[in-house]
């Protein structure tokens, strides 16, 4: 590892860290020595970055502080760019407009010897998954984000419509499905949908609540099989 690179993550480290951070847990995180660690530290604090603490007590970073602005890894350069191009093949235009965006702002940012590394050949298959027509997946994730209900008009495998008020948990993108993982009032359970086949959907304007995530750590919970259902709904209309 570059120094400059472990210098990095060493503020990285400190701005996550709920309590102080020995000389030895960053030792032995970052592979290195207790006494590169203490070099590391006090080059920074020269730097004027603002670490407090001793050898033996701890070291904290002062809240407030920023880190300097993309400072990438190769290896993080490409996971940049073979996320920002995985997320092409999703049927959520919001979010592919996003990831060029993310690309362009690498690019603008980064040192011309690092700036190559975008281009580099990494393919990503476009993906089979169908359309969707009567639903705005940025609505879907708005709903998520907010824990918002929703109403929505939908058809099973089996081509039989129902209405339904759901409370959008999760989505799972899938090479040739994407679905949206809730809870569904009709039935009273998880369920899964296949976005696709939501004819129509409506944001409402109730909310729905999740106490400490426990249905959506219930949807987690649940076995491949169920959650990665390509028939429509979980086990059951």
């Amino acid at each position: 590892m570059r120094r400059a690179d472990r210098l990095f993550d060493i503020i990285q480290i400190l701005r996550t860290a709920k309590k102080p951070r020995t000389a030895a847990a960053l030792a032995e995180e970052l592979e290195v020595t207790v006494r590169t660690i203490y070099r590391d530290v006090a080059t920074l604090q020269a730097r004027r970055v603002p670490i407090e603490g001793e050898a033996g007590v701890g070291y904290v970073l002062r809240q407030g502080f920023d880190l300097p602005p993309l400072m990438f890894t190769v290896e993080e350069i490409e996971a940049v760019t073979v996320g920002a191009r995985l997320v092409q093949r999703l049927r959520d235009r919001e979010l592919q407009a996003a990831a060029r965006r993310v690309l362009e702002k690498v690019t603008v940012v980064l040192p011309d010897g690092l700036r190559s590394h975008l281009d580099r050949p990494f393919y990503v298959s476009r993906g089979m998954a169908a359309e969707p027509q009567g639903i705005d997946i940025g609505d879907l994730r708005g709903a998520i984000r907010d824990q918002r209900k929703m109403r929505i008009a939908y058809v099973d495998e089996r081509r039989q419509r129902t209405r339904r008020t759901i409370w959008p948990l999760a989505m799972a993108y899938y090479v040739d499905v994407t679905l949206v993982g809730a809870w569904c009032e009709l039935r009273n359970d998880l369920r899964n949908f296949r976005v696709e086949r939501i004819e129509r959907a409506r944001m409402l304007a109730d909310r729905f609540q999740d106490p400490q995530g426990k249905l959506l750590a219930q949807w987690l919970a649940l076995p491949k099989e169920r959650t990665d259902d390509r028939s429509g709904e979980m086990s059951r209309a």
